[in-house]
């Protein structure tokens, strides 16, 4: 019988297939919130990621080092991180509205990273020009446009 995170790997590499690398860094990021550290989540979703990795036919270890990056980055919104802060700067009982306004960096970042993965994991077989360059330069261009339009003149 095969355990639980291959089972899971099985049927997210089936729904997702290719496009993986993209989401890695999430459920890093996701499992970092839940348990509140980097080494926790990559205990908890490194096999997982490493079976999605082996299903979809890639080197695995560029999708359990995704997981780590999508670790580092959901510590940004890990709740005890955002606690210790909050009370070190004086934002007691403000924790949820610095979480939501730390939920956007920790989007770029994670789907940052995770457009860099997919094209280096892909790259051999589909070239540097693919999906993954494809979402590095969209949200690249819009992270300029945010900072165009919000430059004080």
């Amino acid at each position: 019988y095969e355990g639980m995170p291959i089972v899971l790997a099985s049927g997210v590499s089936q729904l997702v297939g290719a496009a993986w690398p993209l989401f890695a860094t999430f459920v890093g990021g996701m499992g970092a919130f839940v348990a509140g550290s980097n080494t926790v989540s990559n205990m908890m979703f490194s096999l997982f990621q490493f079976g999605v990795g082996e299903r979809i036919g890639v080197d695995p270890g560029w999708i359990v080092a995704l997981q780590a990056v999508g670790g580092a980055a959901g510590n940004v919104i890990c709740v005890h991180n955002v606690v210790a802060a909050a009370a070190t700067v004086g934002l007691l009982g403000r924790e949820g509205l610095v979480i939501r306004k730390t939920l956007l960096p920790f989007a770029y970042y994670a789907l940052t990273a995770g457009a860099i993965g997919y094209a280096i994991v892909w790259h051999d077989e589909r070239g540097w020009f693919n999906a993954g360059t494809v979402v590095l330069a969209a949200v690249l261009i819009a992270l300029g446009t945010v900072v165009v339009r919000n430059r004080k003149a």
